[in-house]
């Protein structure tokens, strides 16, 4: 199998002849949905892209492009129905031009993809556009999967096939495609057109090229299901798929699936106590364009912000592999003894947009006021009862240690106005006390002293957590 960069390559008037089918039937039948890519992946597997691009200015190939002998021998056994003119074989049907057509389908469905009046299964313009209406054929919405897996099982029954095409559509979606010269595309040797089987004697030339047969092309479908297709409408049951219907698997290696989208797939934003592990692991899933999961690609989770937080393990970097559904789930995440936000940011490269899950650590003690009224009080007075509760991890901290100071703005000791008194009724203005059960803590009572003015009381936890109050003395 080539490389990537050279699978990625379609010859220039093949690639011309997908995007037309796709933008005719866009016009003709919208509600079918289909995308060039499509057309390209089943090139690809049916013809390696009309021999990779062997083909004239006008579209048509330089050679008959044919299948093999659908004689029952390892294939369908279809008795001819052409007399010959598409296939040169007057005994079996073979599969005939880029997108691999049996004679009688292609009575049905052959096109006029290029407007000169013929429609010629060799001419990879008419062959696209008739792939295309073939694909949407019964009503099918081609964005929906049921449908887009009916019709591509409807053009070749076999599972290997689905896959295979399947995977080329997403490569095309994701990657999208270089237009390479004619003639110099990518030319596999076990294509699904049979390429390495002998060519009949004799074959049809160029002038033998079939110039009728079918409808004109206006993208309507019709008919019922064969019941092999998985559910949609499709055509007739008489008319063999284009490629035969054989339950040979394709052969042709397929490109791995790569990772078009990451998808949010755990809750974007989680909170957690200093020093605790967060609940929540950031979660994304890669899919390709179609949402199916991408397995055993990596996912870079990374962290970034100043709280301190880092993965187990103590790094701030750490690298998944999806699983087999595509999931990558990062390490716990462990908060830092800052509080504040941060940002862990999952990213797979190859251009794909990065998820970002936003991350907060609030401390684990927490100290506030019950109640809210001023405190003020009147010069050689007291203020009123002072309360406050302190919390550990949202609950009430029982039987925790809390300082209570009066001090200056510069945080020192204060050795004026409002104090407390000790067991001897002398003044003091620092204090040692627990809180009680439920986490609350009653200040005994503060007396106002006899100079007017503004002054702080701080309360301090053994964490280091503090709440600073005004006490107004007037």
């Amino acid at each position: 199998m080539e490389d990537e960069a050279d699978d990625s390559g379609i010859p220039a008037t093949v690639l011309d002849a997908y995007k037309q089918a796709e933008s005719r039937l866009a016009s003709t039948n919208p509600g079918c949905n289909l995308e060039w890519e499509l057309l390209a992946a089943i090139g690809r597997v049916e013809s390696g892209h009309a021999r990779g691009g062997d083909v004239k200015a006008d579209g048509t190939t330089r050679s008959p492009i044919l299948g093999p002998v659908l004689n029952g021998n390892g294939f369908a056994n279809i008795t001819d129905t052409d007399g010959g003119e598409y296939d040169g074989d007057t005994s079996h049907d073979r599969a005939v031009g880029p997108m691999q057509f049996i004679p009688s389908t292609w009575a049905t469905w052959g096109s006029d993809g290029n407007d000169d009046g013929e429609r010629n299964p060799n001419n990879v313009y008419d062959a696209a556009l008739a792939a295309g209406r073939y694909l949407c054929a019964g009503g099918r919405d081609l964005s929906s999967q049921s449908d887009l897996e009916a019709a591509i099982l409807g053009y070749n029954q076999s599972q290997s096939y689905l896959r295979t095409v399947l995977t080329w559509y997403d490569f095309y979606k994701e990657g999208g495609a270089d237009a390479v010269p004619d003639g110099t595309g990518a030319d596999p040797g076990d294509r699904s057109d049979g390429i390495n089987t002998p060519t009949p004697s004799p074959s049809p030339s160029e002038s033998d090229s079939p110039g009728k047969g079918g409808d004109d092309g206006d993208g309507k479908g019709g008919g019922k299901d064969d019941g092999k297709g998985g559910g949609s409408p499709s055509p007739d049951p008489s008319d063999p798929p284009p490629s035969g219907g054989g339950d040979e698997d394709p052969e042709e290696p397929a490109p791995p699936p790569t990772i078009a989208d990451l998808r949010l797939a755990s809750p974007q934003s989680s909170t957690a106590y200093t020093g605790a592990d967060f609940e929540e692991r950031p979660k994304v899933r890669g899919v390709t364009s179609r949402g199916t999961g991408v397995s055993g690609k990596t996912v870079t989770f990374t962290i970034s912000g100043q709280t301190g937080a880092v993965f187990a393990g103590g790094g701030k970097t750490a690298s998944v592999t999806t699983n087999s559904t595509g999931y990558a789930t990062a390490p716990v995440v462990k908060a830092g003894q800052l509080t504040g936000e941060f940002t862990i940011r999952a990213t797979t490269g190859g251009g794909v947009s990065p998820v970002d899950f936003a991350a907060e650590v609030e401390a684990s003690y927490g100290l506030a006021r019950v109640g809210d009224a001023a405190l003020k009080a009147a010069a050689g007075g007291e203020f009123g009862t002072v309360e406050a509760k302190v919390t550990y991890r949202g609950g009430p901290a029982a039987k925790a240690p809390v300082t209570a100071a009066m001090v200056t703005e510069a945080g020192e000791q204060n050795d004026e106005g409002p104090f407390f008194k000790d067991t001897e009724g002398n003044p003091v203005r620092k204090l040692n006390l627990t809180t009680e059960d439920d986490g609350t803590v009653k200040l005994p009572t503060i007396h106002a002293g006899d100079a007017v003015g503004t002054y702080l009381l701080r309360l301090t936890t053994s964490e280091g957590v503090t709440l600073t109050l005004e006490l107004t003395v007037e």
